[in-house]
């Protein structure tokens, strides 16, 4: 176990004191909960009784009363506890031994009571009786407000919300307004869909070929079957699967792994949602697309438009539709049509864009469209017609066979949905298929490396015209909640582990601490204002510099010390 605190000492023998005094700070007994925060302030009826539990936040003794603050999952109420009202009788040790001295802010208790208004118009519960529920052995990361109305030790250092997300969420309840959000996103989703008649399913996470896009797997192995599985890095070729056995409309919310690289708009486990949609096109598709995402911005937020960064975006239908070579050749003056790889790859250069041999036709244009144009769309805009070549899955053209019937939706510069009219000719797909394979071999880290076989066996068995559709549903509630990191929509976003804090000694803290304010001292200086002994100095600056938490360097000016 790591050093404890000064608090979480203290927080220990009090709950050494409760079991002394016959009081379970963790009583296995359900608690008869029959209000919230919410529904009393909505409610509210002077004297009407109370059953309320949740987490003790703020109080303020005065003596023999006191009020405070609880929080549940709707929010905060007052609460006030006076010794006469909680203790009757001649005994008062509940209100001034348990409640004044055992109890501290981030115990979970319930109470009994009934309600009134203060002076000033609070809405409050007078607390009959309170039963504590969960003692919280580690202080909350609490911000403190000074006389002045300064907010000081705010929990907002990024890494330490995300990896103690238990912890943001009580401190800092609009984070918590994300997720309720989000919910709502997928809810709206399911509903549009449901409404429409599909069908939701669910294809395997772990599966014997990564298919159905390109990227980098994370790779298991069953041991019952001796054989090596891949997490799902797409579930599209199951889906379609399905729409050849005779489903006409499936979808997937589907959690997604890719070993790839993390950044603000990318982790490494996601999620997904899907649909393939018989009898239909990409045309159909964008239509459906804009009135499902219009759908989902007012149920997310109540209306079409939503802030993110300096922008407002309004996801009200209908959308602009631009084919990429207008695109590129609107932000480029080059026009793509016709031209070959080589023509191409002297294009990109030409631009300053950073090529290799390894790239192909599509990887080309997909990177001048990426450089030149992708963010110059912040309304939300149809990028539509991608070359054959970057899209393996899609139907080929009907007017134009160098083309396919594809389209991206863009917002803020940045892909939210993918959608094809799908091919469905597996003599055509098994030549895709062989292509990807040669561009992989060729070098291209995007290139489908494998063949689903099943995949092609299954279009054997013939599957009607469809369109298919993917959202990255992590992106879209950035942009529903202007939120620019994926990280804050996501629960528990991927970290690196945890460095375990060194124990060192409270001299070297303290010396640590000089060092932090001053950045850099010289040597004497520092060991003057430690107002340690020589045989302890020696001490702490060898544990300073041991676990490299600071160096000493020799300059032309003596000897200086500072923090790594």
């Amino acid at each position: 176990m790591s050093q404890l605190s000064e608090q979480e000492l203290v927080r220990r023998e009090k709950l050494a004191k409760l079991r002394e005094l016959g009081i379970n700070p963790y009583p296995a007994d359900l608690y008869p909960v029959k209000d919230t925060s919410k529904s009393i302030k909505n409610d509210f009826k002077e004297d009407k009784k109370v059953i309320i539990a949740g987490r003790l936040m703020s109080r303020r003794i005065q003596g023999n009363a006191s009020f405070a603050e609880l929080q549940d999952a709707d929010g905060r109420i007052q609460v006030y506890f006076n010794r006469d009202e909680i203790c009757s009788g001649e005994d008062k040790s509940k209100y001034n031994d348990v409640y004044k001295k055992l109890l501290d802010i981030g115990d979970f208790i319930g109470i009994e009571g009934h309600l009134f208004t203060t002076k000033v118009g609070e809405k409050t519960v007078m607390v009959k009786d309170f039963t504590l529920l969960s003692k919280a052995l580690r202080p909350l990361p609490l911000p403190k407000l000074d006389a002045e109305g300064n907010i000081h030790d705010k929990f907002d250092d990024p890494e330490a919300r995300y990896r103690q997300r238990y912890a943001d969420l009580v401190v800092n309840p609009h984070v918590k307004e994300v997720f309720v959000k989000r919910t709502k996103l997928f809810n709206a989703m399911r509903q549009f869909f449901n409404d429409a008649g599909y069908f939701e399913v669910e294809t395997p996470v772990l599966q014997p070929i990564p298919g159905g896009a390109a990227a980098r797997p994370f790779v298991t192995h069953h041991n019952a079957l001796d054989i090596p599985l891949y997490m799902r890095i797409a579930n599209e070729l199951y889906l379609k699967r399905l729409i050849v056995g005779g489903f006409d409309g499936v979808y997937e919310f589907s959690k997604n792994f890719r070993n790839e690289g993390m950044d603000r708009t990318h982790n490494p486990e996601f999620t997904a949602m899907e649909i393939y949609v018989a009898y239909k096109d990409y045309n159909w598709m964008m239509d459906f697309c804009e009135r499902l995402l219009e759908h989902c911005a007012i149920a997310v937020n109540g209306s079409t438009k939503a802030t993110f960064g300096k922008h407002e975006i309004d996801f009200k239908a209908p959308y602009a539709r631009v084919t990429m070579a207008d695109s590129i050749k609107q932000f480029t003056g080059f026009d793509i049509t016709g031209k070959t790889e080589e023509e191409i790859r002297a294009a990109a250069k030409g631009m300053g864009i950073e090529v290799d041999d390894t790239m192909g036709k599509g990887k080309l244009i997909d990177e001048i469209f990426g450089e030149k144009c992708e963010g110059n769309y912040i309304q939300p805009t149809f990028i539509t017609d991608y070359p054959k070549e970057m899209s393996p899955l899609c139907k080929e053209h009907r007017t134009n066979p160098e083309l396919t019937e594809r389209f991206e939706l863009m917002v803020c510069g940045k892909e939210i949905a993918n959608a094809y009219s799908e091919l469905n000719d597996p003599i055509d797909q098994r030549a895709r298929f062989e292509h990807q394979l040669k561009l992989a071999a060729k070098g291209d880290d995007e290139a489908t490396g494998t063949i689903d076989y099943d995949f092609l066996r299954a279009l054997e068995y013939g599957m009607p015209p469809t369109s298919g559709m993917g959202i990255g549903m992590d992106r879209l509630i950035m942009f529903l909640t202007n939120n620019q990191s994926i990280q804050e929509v996501l629960f528990f976003p991927q970290m690196r582990p945890e460095k375990k804090p060194l124990a060192i000694s409270d001299d070297a803290k303290a010396v640590l601490e000089i060092l932090k304010k001053a950045e850099k001292l010289t040597l004497n200086d520092l060991k003057a204002q430690s107002g340690l002994s020589n045989k302890k100095w020696d001490k702490t600056i060898k544990e300073l510099t041991k676990n490299n938490l600071a160096k000493v360097e020799k300059t032309d000016d003596g000897l200086f010390v500072e923090v790594v």
